[in-house]
C-alpha cells in the first residue's frame, strides 16, 4: 500500500505521484519520498458506505467527519514510520493525488488538502487521513465524481526562492516564470504579486519585477507568514541566467511528460527542484499593454481572457461568501482553496495580488470566466453592488457608474 515515489504511476497513485514519479525515472531533480496508494484508501474506507452521502454540505460535512475519526490502520501507520525513517525522518510535504486531479482536462487546482512542514509518523499520519477526508470538502465534489486518493509523502525543501512555471506548446516559444521569496504556497495562492519571467526560445528574457511584501517560510513544524524587508521586496528573486536555467529544465519537465506543462519548483542552495508538473489546461492571456486607459479604469494582469459586466462583489474572506450570487464579479484580496466553489457561480473575479499562474488565475481560465489580478486595493477602490466591466485579456477593470454607462450585461467573450 506504500510504494516509493519513483515507482509511482497514474493508475496506482493518481496524476500528480504518476508525474513525480516518471520525473525521477527520467533523472530530474524531484524531491525523493513515497506514495500512499489508492488501495490504502479503498481498504481505510471500505465499510463506511460513503456512497450514501449526497453532495449537500451537511452531508458532506457528515463524510469527512466520518473519515477523519476512523482509525488509520496499524499496518499502513507501521509501513509510514518505516518509510519515514528511511528517508531519515525528515520535515516532509503530505500531498493529495487524487484520481481526478492534474489531469490533461482539468488540474483540480486546491481542491484537495496538502500539507507543508509535517514531521513524525503520527503527524503524518493525521495529514494523510485529511487529504484522504478532502475528497468530501465542498470545493472538491463535481457532479459525475467519484474519486479516490492517494498520497505523496516527500521531503519538505525549504526554499530560498520558488514560483510557478508554464512552458510552452512550441518549444520555440516562450516560458512563462513567476517567482517570489519563500515557499511556493505565496506564488500559487496569490498572496503576492510575483515577479515574471519571459523567457523566449532565443533563451533572451525579459522580467517584470514586483512589490513582494510578505513570505512564507517553515519554523520547526510550523508554516510562519513574514514581511519582506523593505530593501529587498523589489529585489528581482533570481537573475535572468537562473530564469533561464528554469526555462531548460520546463522543457525537459515537458519532454518527458509529452507536452506543456504547469510546474512547481523550488531553488534551495541555488539547485532547482522540480515539486509538481501538470499538464497546462488553459492557457494564459499575454501580457497587455494598456497604459490608455480612462481614468475609471483600474489596470492590472491579465488573468483569464473574456469580458463580462456585472456586479461588483467585496469578497474579504469567508464570512463573505453567502452574499455572493450567481453572476456576481468578485472582488477580493486573493483566492486560496476554499474559494473555488465562488469561482463556479461567479461571473469573474479581480485579486489584489497575484500573477497569471496562480490558483485564482487557473481556475478562471477552467470556469473560462474573465481574471483581472494584482490591483493594489481593488476592495477599497471599487464598490460593493456597483456594475463594472472587466476585461480579463487587457487586464482592465471599469466602473460602469463613472463612465456614465448603463446597466446593461455584456456577454462574455
Amino acid at each position: 500500500m506504500i510504494v516509493p515515489l519513483m515507482e509511482a504511476v497514474a493508475d496506482t497513485c493518481g496524476g500528480k505521484a504518476g508525474a513525480l514519479g516518471a520525473l525521477l525515472r527520467a533523472g530530474l531533480p524531484v524531491p525523493d519520498g513515497f506514495v500512499v496508494t489508492f488501495d490504502a484508501y479503498r481498504a481505510a474506507v471500505r465499510d463506511l458506505d460513503l456512497a450514501r452521502f449526497t453532495g449537500e454540505p451537511d452531508d458532506l460535512d457528515a463524510a469527512r467527519k466520518v473519515i477523519e475519526a476512523r482509525p488509520v490502520h496499524a499496518t499502513v501507520v507501521d509501513a509510514l514510520g518505516h518509510a519515514l525513517a528511511e528517508l531519515g525522518d525528515p520535515p516532509v510535504a503530505v500531498r493529495s493525488s487524487a484520481s481526478n486531479e492534474d489531469t490533461g482536462q482539468a488540474s483540480a487546482a486546491g481542491r484537495y488538502e496538502s500539507f507543508l512542514a509535517v514531521r513524525g509518523a503520527g503527524e503524518v499520519t493525521d495529514a494523510v487521513r485529511a487529504c484522504w477526508a478532502s475528497l468530501f470538502s465542498p470545493r472538491a465534489i463535481d457532479p459525475g465524481d467519484d474519486p479516490v486518493m492517494a498520497v505523496i509523502v516527500q521531503r519538505h525543501l525549504d526554499a530560498e526562492v520558488s514560483g510557478v512555471m508554464f512552458t510552452p506548446a512550441d518549444p520555440d516559444d516562450a516560458t512563462e516564470i513567476e517567482a517570489s521569496w519563500g515557499l511556493g504556497p505565496s506564488v500559487v495562492g496569490g498572496t503576492v504579486t510575483p515577479d515574471a519571467y519571459h523567457v523566449a526560445g532565443d533563451e533572451s528574457v525579459t522580467h517584470t519585477i514586483a512589490d513582494k511584501r510578505t513570505r512564507l517560510d517553515r519554523r520547526g513544524t510550523r508554516l510562519v507568514v513574514s514581511d519582506v524587508p523593505t530593501r529587498i521586496r523589489e529585489r528581482p528573486t533570481i537573475d535572468d541566467a537562473t530564469a533561464a536555467r528554469l526555462a531548460a529544465l520546463g522543457k525537459e519537465v515537458a519532454a518527458v511528460r509529452g507536452g506543456p506543462q504547469d510546474i512547481e519548483w523550488a531553488i534551495v542552495d541555488d539547485r532547482a527542484w522540480v515539486l509538481q508538473a501538470r499538464p497546462v489546461t488553459a492557457e494564459p492571456p499575454p501580457p497587455s499593454g494598456a497604459a490608455d486607459a480612462p481614468a475609471a479604469t483600474l489596470t492590472g494582469t491579465p488573468g483569464s481572457h473574456g469580458t463580462v459586466t456585472g456586479t461588483a462583489r467585496i469578497v474579504r474572506g469567508p464570512g463573505d461568501f453567502a452574499r455572493v450570487r450567481p453572476g456576481d464579479i468578485l472582488i477580493c484580496p486573493f483566492t486560496d482553496p476554499a474559494w473555488t466553489p465562488l469561482l463556479r457561480i461567479a461571473a469573474g473575479v479581480v485579486t489584489e495580488t497575484g500573477g497569471v499562474l496562480c490558483h485564482a488565475a487557473i481556475v478562471a481560465r477552467e470556469q473560462a470566466i474573465p481574471a483581472v489580478l494584482g490591483i493594489p486595493n481593488a476592495t477599497s477602490r471599487l464598490h460593493d453592488g456597483t456594475l463594472i466591466t472587466i476585461d480579463g485579456t487587457t487586464g482592465t477593470v471599469t466602473d460602469r457608474k463613472e463612465t456614465g454607462s448603463g446597466p446593461a450585461r455584456a456577454p462574455r467573450s
